[in-house]
This record gives structure tokens, C-alpha cells and sequence, in this order.
């Protein structure tokens, strides 16, 4: 109807034009005309307006900002919580996460640009392209930077997760979650493979802006199931998850865990070169989440992930190893981890979290055998333990406040420790406190 004001508002125009003009007189073919080209040039404009709206109507901007200050046990201390500290301070503000987000939606195919604005500046999060087969709308195929479909907490996003962070051992065996590769996702719509998905894909194995430096491709891969329960208003999710690469080595050197010894250490898994030689990077993951609607107080989840596997790295770190970026020698570690969390709504308002999360790189050994003469053990083989208390109030739907504390907890290292492991022998003070805003649009 309101397409139809503007072409009604000139008729009436015209025809007061005619009749001021004699109120006597007759419409000429002319005049006729003139009404009918006016007409015309409205159309032609009202068509050109369709096909902008239309193609602006496929353009989505989202994104969100998350402001925050943070308060450490002590200057400088090491910490997840969004970085290290800076050496002489143990409070900070940051710009955590600054996300702008672009999708050109056009249905089967779909278009996908992010970039991260913080105070150390602008990065690329995702570029892809998304295509779906139009015959069952079932299979999908993307192609560039995106999330790699293991687990769960991967592809939480980071507006819609619960916690400020993820959890240890996904910060450290996925830095950035994202990597360059191509990936195949299945996901019926009905019937009862509906309760079924699979993303599989090919990834370069390096890092998400980093570019690929061997011939190595790595295989990563989920298979999710779906069980509802509408009666008792519960939900069961999960999956199982699959990481399969390798690790160029760019040193001669390479060291695995001697077992045999009666103190845990490392030794030289060849006695000749490994120079350029390929050593396995094999993760085996399970994710598991339960959602019910609890009388008076809310819905509640709890969710959980256990991931272990084989984990090439560097002497100082056991995070994800680029070949490009590093020269070092190679320490091949067996590693464990995993965390449980629970989050229970607060009537409409206000949501509890509470959660746990472990990660132990080098299940091989023990606390007592890092420190201990000539293992070669380092900081980077040492357990963590997080325990993590939070409270999150939702001011309207596109503000929300969160208060978490992180209580993290180290292995207890030998006694005989010396150099930077001597912290280690007790509890490092690296508790941290968050208070963040989060705007999102």
C-alpha cells in the first residue's frame, strides 16, 4: 500500500493541474499521455528501488565489543585470561574482543568476512565462502578461514559463551580456532539421520593467518548427534571428534619420554638426523551437552569434553607447533585434558556458572619428576587446573555484565627444582578476576 501513495499523490496532482487549468474542458490525448509517462517513470523507479532493497536485504552486520578490567594475583603473572600481564602491573583495562562481521546471505551461498578490532590492533577472523547443494539442502562445502570443526567450545562463539575464555587445553591445542582449509558438513534436515551431522575437512595444520610451509595437510573432523527428549524438556547433544596431522621438524634434534627410567626424562628419539623428517599431531576428543529447564529456577546445562593425544612442541611450550616460526628442537609429548561446566539460569535476567578444567601436556610423567636432574622436563610439561566462578546479569538483549574469578592451580614440581621451575614448587599466584561489558549487535 505504501509503494502505491507516491503514484496516487500524482494523479491527484495532475488531475487538480487539469481542472484549475477549466474546469470545463475536456482531458486532451495529451494530457493523457503526460499522466501515463509520469506513471511509467515512477515504476521504473520503484523497480530500480526493489532490486537494491532486495540485494541490500542479503548484506548482515553483526558483530559485538567486550570492554573489560582484570585484576591478577601479582604483577606480570602469566595467565589465559586474555594474555600475560604486562611485567610491573596486576590490573589492566582491555578491548578483549572488538568483532565486525559481513554475510552476504543469497540463501544456497553465502559470503563471510570478520575482523577483530582490539588495542593491539586489526585481525582477520573469518573469510569463507559457504555453498549448499539445492536438491536436499543437506551438504555443504566452505572454503577459506573458519573454525575447525572439533568439539564443541570451538565453535561457542565468544558472544554467546558463558565464560570470558576457553578452556586451557583448547587455548592451547587451538590457538585462535581457526585455520585456512576446505571442509564438507552434512547435516540432514529430516527423518532420523536428522539426528546426525558430520564436518570433515583438509586444513594447511599451521595457524589461521599463517601461510602453509610443507606438504603436509591435516584432517580434522566431528560426528554429532542429537537427542531430544520434548516431553521431560531435555536435550542431550555430543560428539565425537577427530584430529589427524603432522609436524614437519626443522631441527636435527627430536625428544620423547624414556619410560624405562626410573626418574621420567627425556631423551633423543633418534640417534641420527631428524632434520625434516614428519612426527604425528593425533587428537581424539568427545563432547557431551545436557540441557533441561528446571521448575521455578531456570534452564540449566552442563557440559563437558575430554580430548587426549599426541602433541609435538616446542622445550618452553606444548601449544601448537609452526615449523615456519620455529627452529627448534622438537619435544613429542602424550597429553590429557578435559573440563565440566555448569550454568544455571537465574529466572529471565541473571545466569550462575560454575567450572572446572584440566589440562596435564605430558600425561608420561609426574610433578615429582619435573626438576629432577637431568629429565630435561620444563614449565611446559607441568599440569594445570582451573576452577572458574562467575555471574552474568543481562541488562537488555544486547548488554550484558559478566564478574568471573579464575582460580588456577599448578602440579607441584621436585624439590630439587632450580632456575624458572623453582616457582613451580608451589602454587603460582595467578588467580585473575574479570569485570566485563559486552555489547552486541
Amino acid at each position: 500500500m505504501t509503494r502505491l501513495l507516491p503514484i496516487l499523490f500524482v494523479i491527484i496532482l495532475l488531475s487538480f493541474s487539469l481542472f484549475a487549468q477549466d474546469s470545463s474542458q475536456v482531458a486532451t490525448k495529451d494530457d493523457v499521455d503526460e499522466i501515463q509517462g509520469a506513471l511509467d517513470g515512477m515504476n521504473e523507479t520503484m523497480l530500480e528501488m526493489k532490486t537494491t532493497l532486495d540485494a541490500l536485504k542479503k548484506i548482515k552486520v553483526s558483530g559485538y565489543i567486550q570492554a573489560q578490567f582484570q585484576i591478577a594475583d601479582t604483577a606480570g603473572a602469566k595467565s589465559l585470561a586474555g594474555g600475560d600481564f604486562p611485567p610491573f602491573s596486576d590490573s589492566r583495562f582491555q578491548v578483549r574482543r572488538g568483532r565486525v562481521k559481513v554475510n552476504y546471505d543469497n540463501d544456497l551461498t553465502q559470503a563471510v568476512l570478520q575482523i577483530d578490532v582490539t588495542q593491539g590492533g586489526v585481525g582477520i577472523k573469518d573469510a569463507y565462502v559457504s555453498i549448499k547443494e539445492p536438491w536436499l539442502r543437506t551438504i555443504g562445502l566452505t572454503a577459506g578461514v573458519f573454525d575447525r570443526p572439533f568439539g564443541f567450545e570451538i565453535s561457542y562463539s565468544s558472544s554467546s559463551r558463558e565464560t570470558p575464555e576457553r578452556s586451557r587445553m583448547y587455548q592451547t591445542l587451538f590457538p585462535g580456532e581457526r585455520d585456512l582449509g576446505a571442509k564438507i558438513e552434512i547435516m540432514p534436515e529430516y527423518g532420523t539421520l536428522s539426528y546426525f551431522s558430520l564436518k570433515a575437512g583438509i586444513f594447511n595444520g599451521v595457524l589461521p593467518n599463517a601461510n602453509e610451509n610443507d606438504n603436509n595437510k591435516d584432517f580434522i573432523g566431528r560426528l554429532g548427534f542429537t537427542l531430544p527428549f520434548e516431553g521431560e524438556n531435555l536435550a542431550i547433544d555430543g560428539g565425537f571428534s577427530l584430529y589427524s596431522g603432522k609436524v614437519l621438524s626443522n631441527n636435527s634434534k627430536v625428544y620423547e619420554i624414556d619410560n624405562s627410567a626410573a626418574t621420567k626424562l627425556y631423551k633423543l628419539h633418534s640417534t641420527t638426523s631428524d632434520s625434516l623428517n614428519t612426527f604425528g599431531r593425533t587428537y581424539y576428543g568427545f563432547d557431551a551437552q545436557m540441557y533441561y529447564d528446571l521448575p521455578v529456577l531456570g534452564g540449566m546445562s552442563l557440559r563437558g569434553e575430554f580430548i587426549t593425544g599426541k602433541q609435538p612442541g616446542a622445550s618452553s611450550s606444548s601449544q601448537f607447533y609452526n615449523p615456519a616460526t620455529s627452529t627448534s628442537a622438537l619435544y613429542l609429548r602424550n597429553f590429557s585434558g578435559w573440563y565440566l561446566n555448569y550454568i544455571q539460569n537465574i529466572g529471565l535476567d541473571n545466569q550462575f556458572m560454575l567450572k572446572y578444567d584440566v589440562y596435564d601436556p605430558n600425561s608420561d610423567i609426574e610433578g615429582n619428576d619435573i626438576g629432577a636432574s637431568g629429565s630435561n622436563l620444563t614449565a611446559a610439561d607441568v599440569r594445570f587446573s582451573t576452577l572458574g566462578l562467575g555471574w552474568i546479569y543481562h541488562w537488555d538483549q544486547n548488554v550484558k555484565f559478566v564478574l568471573y574469578y579464575d582460580m588456577v592451580s599448578n602440579e607441584k614440581v621436585n624439590s630439587s627444582a632450580t632456575g624458572s621451575l623453582s616457582s613451580f614448587k608451589d602454587d603460582v599466584k595467578d588467580n585473575v578476576l574479570t569485570m566485563r561489558v559486552q555489547y552486541k549487535f
